[in-house]
């Protein structure tokens, strides 16, 4: 996906793009798998998927889940770039946290807080003068800070002052802010009030969750910034064999395919293209599991994000879970794909897992799957075990930056589109 955006921007940007890819689909580990017998052969599943499954073109199955944060730096670029007039979105219906072994609605407004069965009255009540806090936060105006300094306080001093408990600190960090550890707490709290005003921002757009997700499935992303790179004179092929990484003088100058060679002056890839430059840093256990019923306690939500806080399962890193349907034309009707994600700790991934799919029972059919982290070539990450695409995004500004020597600039994608496309419309 992160090639996919670049290879659209940079098109927009007046930049020669050749887009090349191994595989005969867009999007690499980001791709959506139609249809569901090959989800079954790409895991080696025995068999062909049972006839209660459905039609197998009705699947559109993620390897890599995510939801798109309705005011995050995704919604921006596929705004900005007009790429959302290839897709259609649904929002999610919501999101939940796990609580001594039972799951909770994220209460994210003062009303909700008020309601919520995760805290006592008196700890909602201080949770509810934390979040008005948070709300009319501004970092450009001190008076807004009541004695906290953004760039020196930590949040654990922050969570000391409105005497929050650690149940709530766990779902503020981990359900609201988005964090993936504990390790934010001892930072300055700046980015951490900034992460939950994007959560509410993005919350208030839609109402029932903060998150959205493409119809068809994530596959359709990368699809729609092919089609933009398209546009501005991008050349996309695929099924293309990479045979060599061509460096002279310590400069990559061209790829070699099918014996021939595409000269370039910068290049952009995945990890798996380049084994020998990339560092291995850690392991996320990802598996895909398809069930016939809604997950339990969520209302019958036909799709939901649950994020199991670290602390709550004696772990270091949270465990995530994103569910969706038929709603979303990715399943057979009547039928759910739930996908759980976590950063691997031990010698025992599947036993690290267990307290997700405890949530997803029963399962009629699931396929572990477990992946690896990850000089003018510029090597994005892979994906991390977060079901939100932030992260993502700053990979892409951060390539952009090394390869422009500029900060990505949201208003300049939006003037650059102006000259092709004329003025933006008076509303």
């Amino acid at each position: 996906l992160q090639e996919c955006i670049l290879s659209g921007i940079m098109s927009v940007n007046g930049k020669k793009v050749l887009h090349m890819d191994r595989n005969s689909y867009y999007g690499g580990e980001s791709a959506s798998i139609t249809p569901l017998e090959d989800l079954y052969k790409r895991f080696n599943l025995p068999g062909a998927p049972p006839e209660s499954m459905g039609r197998g073109r009705d699947w559109n199955v993620d390897l890599i889940p995510k939801f798109l944060m309705a005011n995050g730096q995704l919604v921006k670029m596929l705004l900005y770039t007009e790429v959302t007039r290839y897709l259609d979105f649904k929002v999610i219906e919501g999101s939940f946290v796990y609580k001594g072994g039972k799951i909770y609605k994220v209460p994210s407004t003062e009303a909700e807080a008020l309601a919520s069965s995760l805290m006592g009255l008196f700890e909602k009540r201080r949770f509810r003068k934390f979040l008005v806090y948070v709300a009319n936060f501004d970092e450009n105006d001190s008076r807004t800070f009541e004695g906290v300094d953004p760039k020196k306080t930590t949040m654990r001093d922050v969570y000391k002052k409105f005497d929050l408990g650690q149940d709530v600190i766990d779902f503020t960090g981990h359900a609201l802010a988005l964090y993936r550890t504990d390790d934010y707490l001892d930072q300055p709290c700046q980015e951490t009030i900034n992460r939950i005003k994007l959560y509410s921002e993005s919350l208030a757009r839609y109402g029932k969750s903060p998150y959205l997700y493409p119809l068809y499935g994530l596959g359709e992303l990368p699809q729609g910034f092919a089609r933009l790179s398209a546009i501005y004179g991008g050349t996309y092929m695929l099924n293309k064999p990479i045979e060599e990484i061509v460096i002279e003088n310590g400069k990559v100058v061209g790829v070699k395919s099918e014996g021939e060679v595409a000269r370039c002056k910068q290049l952009i890839c995945d990890p798996s293209y380049v084994s020998d430059l990339v560092t291995k840093v850690g392991q996320v256990i990802r598996v895909i599991c398809i069930l016939s019923h809604p997950i339990k306690n969520t209302n019958d939500a036909n799709s939901c994000q649950i994020i199991i806080p670290q602390n709550q399962v004696n772990r270091k890193s949270d465990i995530y879970v994103c569910m969706i349907s038929s709603a979303h034309n990715v399943a057979a009707q009547g039928k759910y794909i739930a996908i759980a994600s976590t950063t691997v700790e031990t010698a025992d991934p599947e036993k690290e897992i267990k307290p997700a799919l405890d949530l997803l029972e029963p399962i009629e059919q699931n396929s572990g799957l477990q992946r690896c982290l990850c000089f003018q070539i510029f090597i994005s990450r892979t994906y991390d075990a977060t079901t939100h695409f932030e992260t993502t995004c700053d990979d892409i500004k951060d390539i952009y930056k090394r390869m422009m020597g500029s900060e990505f600039d949201f208003e300049e994608m939006k003037r650059k589109k102006n000259d092709i496309y004329g003025e933006e419309e008076q509303q």
